[in-house]
């Protein structure tokens, strides 16, 4: 049974891995868009000022890492630079408040890194406009 449901599950692995990869990068974009433009909810009275280390930076790689991921182009190495970057945010930002992310609150920096870490490793799924461009 448990073959069956295997062989199953194995014929959608593309698409899903797509559409995952698409959720994830539009979240991860919509955070780089509150960061710099204050959109669509403002955090913290107004976007980033200009240059600011390490927000606004960390907005702009948000923004691009997310769109690259979500359309699926360059989107391994995309994806490994925002499995980098929530890493840096974990153990700069999170860790040093407290040893568990439940407790730092980093269980979402956790989960962009890991969710990244494994779209760098599965690659783009369906979906993908770099597949599109290949052809």
């Amino acid at each position: 049974m448990a073959q069956k449901l295997d062989a199953r599950l194995d014929a959608y692995s593309s698409p899903v891995l797509g559409l995952f990869r698409i959720v994830i990068g539009f979240l991860f974009a919509i955070h780089g868009t509150v960061k710099l433009f204050a959109w669509p909810i403002a955090q913290g009275g107004g976007p980033v000022p200009v240059g600011t280390w390490p927000y606004w930076w960390a907005g702009l790689i948000e923004l691009v890492v997310g769109v690259l991921v979500m359309v699926g182009f360059f989107t391994r190495i995309a994806a490994l630079i925002g499995s980098g970057q929530m890493a840096y945010a974990y153990f700069t930002e999170h860790q040093p408040k407290a040893l568990w992310p439940i407790e730092n609150g980093g269980e979402m920096a956790v989960m962009y890194c890991f969710s990244f870490f494994l779209i760098a490793f599965a690659g783009a799924g369906a979906f993908a406009l770099q597949g599109a461009v290949r052809r």
